[in-house]
């Protein structure tokens, strides 16, 4: 069982990160290979429609200088993938909306790469607006034939400032909730 968590947050060790962190550790506890992949301090380009990745169909954005390819190869590889953004303006961050676009073109290009995988979307907000991101997140999932796993609740944690997502008890529940829903998943899946 691999599961990877794409952190979409500019800031390192937000409180995207350790949502996602929380989401990882029963997976790990179960034996599952996690790995969290952090977005900061990258700069992400949107996509460009250039459809170069219909024509070469080699499972690649021809926009390869930043770490896009990297994250697709990861979620190829994994058995589950988690998607996290904090709520920025009501959306996901430009750097997640970038790689979902360009891994959403590049999956679809070559045969629907994320097909039947498990995917998860996380929201750290400072109050309002998570609903939309988490749309936005489980949209790319939808579009790529992927399953999605629920929790408890939603998958937001809620927390203005660096960190005070730990003190969202209901939150942190659901988190962890949500990486024992996957983990159950993936062995009924792999059974």
């Amino acid at each position: 069982m691999k599961v990877v968590a794409i952190c979409g947050s500019p800031r390192k060790r937000g409180n995207t990160d350790l949502l996602l962190r929380t989401v990882l550790e029963p997976l790990a506890e179960v034996g599952a290979d996690t790995e969290l992949v952090e977005l900061a301090g990258h700069a992400i380009r949107g996509c460009t429609a250039c459809y170069i990745c219909f024509h070469k169909k080699n499972g690649k954005c021809v926009l390869a200088k930043d770490l896009v390819n990297d994250c697709i190869a990861k979620m190829v590889a994994a058995d589950a993938i988690l998607l996290g953004s904090p709520n920025y303006f009501a959306d996901v961050t430009s750097e997640m909306k970038a790689l979902i676009d360009r891994c959403g073109m590049v999956g679809r290009a070559n045969g629907d790469l994320f097909r039947r995988k498990l995917g998860a979307a996380v929201v750290a907000s400072g109050r309002a607006g998570a609903m939309h991101a988490f749309d936005t997140m489980n949209h790319f999932f939808l579009m790529g034939q992927m399953i999605i796993v629920g929790s408890n609740y939603w998958n937001v944690g809620i927390g203005p400032e660096m960190g005070e997502a730990a003190d969202d008890q209901k939150g942190m529940e659901t988190m962890r909730q949500l990486g024992e829903n996957i983990a159950w998943m993936l062995k009924k899946i792999k059974a």
